[in-house]
This record gives C-alpha cells, sequence and structure tokens, in this order.
C-alpha cells in the first residue's frame, strides 16, 4: 500500500465509502484497499468494530492523504486520532464537482492534518532559513513568522541588500530564534546575497523565504515531511493563495494561465520560489543559488533538474504569496494575471485555514 499522497485528488468525482474491520484487516466493499482505487472517492467513513482492533492499516490511509472520518470515536481510539476523524466540520460545505469548490478546499485541509498525524518525525529537523531584503521595514513581521513555526529546530540567515544592520537590530534583537546576516551593497546581485547568507548555515536543510509573504505555523514542517515520505532532492508548494495587496483580495488559482492543471502533490519541474527547501549537502552539490539579480529561483530549480535532482511540489495550504504593483517584484506579473487565473476570489486576507491567521 502507497504511503505517501502522492497523486491525492483535489476534486473527486465519487462519494464517500465505509471503512469497515473484517478478516482481520480494514477493507472498502470487502477488500483490503488500493490507495489508487481510493483517490476518486470523496472520503472514507469508519465503521468501528465493537473490540479494539490494530490501526496500522488505517494510519496508512491517513498517511497516504485518504480523508476518513467517524460520527464517534471508539473509547480506545487515540485522543489525538479520534480528535480528527471526529472533527467534521469539512463535510458541511457541498461539493459541486469543480476546481472553485470550497468543498474541496475544506476537504484537502482535513487531509493534510491526517498526514501530519500519520507521518510523524522522529526529531525536529534542523532548518536553516535563508532570506534576503532589501525592506528593513518587513523584517520584524517575517522574523516573527519564522518564531512560529512548529516541530522544527530553525535558525535565521538574513542576507541585508543594501541594509545596514542598524536598520533590523532592533527586530533581531527581539528575535528568540538564532540570527546570523550579512551586510551586501545594493549593487551585489540578489543570488549572490542569497549565497552569501546560505553560507552561514549549520542547519541540516536550508529553506528558502521571502520577507513579503505569509506562512503558516506548519510550514516548514511540512516541506521536511514531504521530503521525507518521498525521498525527494527538492521540495516546495504550490503557489495557490495570493494576496493582491492594492485590490485588497485573497484569490486562490489551481490552473496555470493556459488552463492546464496546477495539482500539489506531485513530482514537478516548477514550486514557488518562496518555498524551496532543499538537504544543505544537495543545495552545494547543485551549485547554490545563481548569482543574478532576478529569476533566481526558477534558474536554481533548473540547475537543480540539469543536476539530476527530484524535485516534489507538496500542497500550497500553508503559504500565501503578497502581490503588490509589479516594479516591487522579482517576479514581475501584471496584478490582471492573477484575478484572470483565480479559481476563487474573496475580499480581504482570506487563506487556508492551515494558516492559523487571527
Amino acid at each position: 500500500m502507497s504511503v505517501t499522497p502522492c497523486g491525492f485528488t483535489r476534486t473527486p468525482d465519487k462519494g464517500p465509502a465505509p471503512l469497515r474491520w473484517a478478516d482481520g484487516d480494514w477493507t472498502v466493499e470487502g477488500r483490503r484497499p488500493e490507495v489508487s482505487s481510493l483517490r476518486p472517492l470523496r472520503g472514507l467513513e469508519v465503521e468501528w468494530p465493537d473490540a479494539p482492533v490494530p490501526l496500522d492499516g488505517l494510519m496508512l490511509l491517513a498517511a497516504a492523504g485518504v480523508p476518513l472520518t467517524a460520527d464517534r470515536a471508539a473509547p480506545w481510539v487515540p485522543a489525538d486520532l479520534a480528535a480528527l476523524l471526529t472533527d467534521r466540520d469539512w463535510l458541511g460545505h457541498v461539493p459541486d464537482g469543480t476546481t472553485r469548490c470550497l468543498a474541496d478546499l475544506r476537504r484537502e485541509e482535513h487531509s493534510v492534518r491526517l498526514r501530519r498525524l500519520a507521518h510523524p518525525a522522529a526529531a525536529p529537523a534542523q532548518v536553516s532559513i535563508v532570506m534576503a531584503t532589501k525592506r528593513p521595514g518587513l523584517v520584524g513581521a517575517a522574523l516573527a513568522q519564522m518564531e512560529r513555526q512548529r516541530d522544527v529546530s530553525a535558525e535565521v540567515l538574513l542576507g541585508l541588500h543594501g541594509v545596514a544592520f542598524e536598520q533590523v537590530r532592533e527586530a533581531v534583537e527581539r528575535c528568540s530564534l538564532p540570527v546570523k546576516w550579512v551586510e551586501a551593497a545594493q549593487t551585489v546581485p540578489f543570488g549572490e546575497v542569497l549565497n552569501r547568507a546560505a553560507g552561514l548555515a549549520s542547519g541540516d536543510h536550508l529553506a528558502k523565504w521571502d520577507d513579503d509573504d505569509w506562512y503558516g505555523p506548519r510550514h516548514l514542517a511540512d516541506l521536511v515531511m514531504a521530503l521525507a515520505y518521498t525521498g525527494a532532492d527538492v521540495v516546495g508548494t504550490t503557489a495557490e493563495f495570493f494576496y493582491l495587496e492594492p485590490l485588497r483580495a485573497t484569490i486562490r488559482r489551481t490552473t496555470f494561465a493556459s488552463g492546464a492543471s496546477y495539482p500539489s502533490e506531485v513530482w514537478a519541474d516548477h514550486v514557488a520560489g518562496g518555498t524551496i527547501l532543499v538537504p544543505r549537502v544537495k543545495f552545494q552539490e547543485i551549485g547554490g543559488f545563481p548569482g543574478l539579480p532576478r529569476a533566481v529561483d526558477l534558474e536554481f530549480l533548473k540547475a537543480a533538474q540539469k543536476a539530476g535532482a527530484r524535485t516534489y511540489r507538496t500542497h500550497g495550504l500553508g503559504y500565501v504569496l503578497r502581490r503588490g504593483l509589479s516594479a516591487e517584484h522579482t517576479w514581475q506579473l501584471p496584478l490582471a494575471h492573477f484575478v484572470k487565473v483565480a479559481a476563487n476570489q474573496w475580499r480581504g486576507f482570506r487563506p487556508s485555514l492551515l494558516m492559523e491567521a487571527a
């Protein structure tokens, strides 16, 4: 049985099915389930036997991202699993079979929570967060989000790009994480600033962080989890949620501008640049970030592919990209582009529930 969510289907075309204990195993329609055959289902409804039984098979389904639910939990089910299975709020949304469906978003959030429970880490991963910035006013908020990260041990590596340390000293001194920094002139290419900061790393993994985006508290842990269950060389998330600051609106995209689908939990050559995570040894083998002023993320992913590294794209529910006017970003696309590709659009800041935003 597959124990990864690779191939997770965002918009299933079938309803739920019962998951029962029979003949010494968990079964669906009388057979031991194969994950691939469950992908079209909205989920599995657990029907508990009268006596305690092993939960290994059920946890394998959770690890594969299969949405599981139950109207009650048997008394012998661990409390954390029982709480997730009986949290049925996600079922309160009616699916309509389209990628715009809020019910599918809530279903995927539930699936991710189950994956987290089923893929426990032996110990918190050592992650070095690399961030280059020209905007000292954003550093405090970025550091605060780094401090929120759960189930990892993090250090911060700041590349101050035309910024003096005195401009960010107060924010750095407030931060409870270890912070190292380098100062670089504004004329130094952005990619080179990132490399100088990355050179200070002591963690097992390097994670790229953008100063103006939002990250949920399990962002890094989810990336490390994806690295573990896939064996990938590079991981990142979908670029799914965008906050369009001039319009004061949040959009969610599930397709490219061409109309092609933009799925999560797939092997891919593209991930959101602000979410790249890579083992430090592999980062060095790839050659680091290209010393360019723009398109650093894209060129790094190309270099990784050329070096034979495999890239995996996990869910993007714990990440929101902020978009201002095009001139403010190294990735320059007009706001109209993001409105065009939106599957959903909301007023104000409306991220996934996994962001745990106030």
